[in-house]
């Protein structure tokens, strides 16, 4: 079964973008376009990724990754922050507040890719690397 990525951004373009490409690298993409949305589909749909902008209506990117990591349910769910948003400041609240990856705009498709597939093959060595005593 293909892992489930959700796309969150106001901009339609970059959904879409974003949802070709990955449909094409043989993921299941769902969407949303603003942080309220975004944390039901995660609630919804269970997505094994986000891919989340900052910069967005009702909640913001930012908003949206401190409650993913304050919920128990979907503390570990990887997150990729997409956004325009690149001084080292905005970097750093993204790291500060639990994201995975920060990638600014504009972006290329195929670095996105590379950091899906890299945060997958790490989850799937982390799990065979759990120990089992009999």
């Amino acid at each position: 079964m293909p892992k489930k990525i959700l796309a969150v951004d106001d901009e339609r373009h970059i959904v879409r973008l974003i949802q070709v490409n990955l449909e094409r690298a043989g993921y299941t993409v769902i969407t949303a376009y603003d942080g309220r949305e975004a944390l039901q589909k995660i609630e919804a749909e269970n997505p094994d990724l986000v891919v989340l902008d900052v910069m967005m209506p009702y909640m913001d990117g930012l908003e949206t990754l401190k409650r993913i990591r304050a919920n128990p349910a979907t503390r570990a769910l990887p997150v990729i922050m997409l956004t325009a948003k690149a001084q080292d400041q905005d970097v750093f609240q993204g790291y500060s507040h639990g994201v995975d990856i920060y990638l600014t705009k504009p972006f290329n498709p195929i670095e996105l890719l590379t950091f899906i597939k890299r945060i997958f093959s790490e989850q799937e060595s982390d799990d065979d690397d759990d120990v089992y005593v009999l």
